[in-house]
């Protein structure tokens, strides 16, 4: 079962992360080509994954972190 994205990240924050990104830096343009990307290849996604069981972490929430992890070039999932 392909897991949804959550919105209640809010519950865990006291500042919204956008606030805290500058409105010119290089990587809101690299989200956007990433999202747009992402929601060419939703369908695809969709295919692969059951529907029963139990939800697992949506894909593209994994592929924007291996994309983070590149870009930064950190050393492991777990670093990250």
């Amino acid at each position: 079962m392909r897991g949804q994205l959550d919105p209640q990240s809010s519950m865990f924050h006291y500042f919204s992360p956008e606030s805290r990104v500058p409105a010119d830096h290089p990587l809101r343009r690299v989200k956007k080509l990433a999202d747009r990307a992402l929601a060419a290849i939703s369908a695809d996604l969709n295919a692969l994954y059951s529907s029963v069981g139990r939800p697992s972490i949506p894909p593209e929430r994994l592929l924007k972190g291996q994309l983070l992890i590149a870009l930064y070039s950190i050393r492991s999932d777990r670093q990250f």
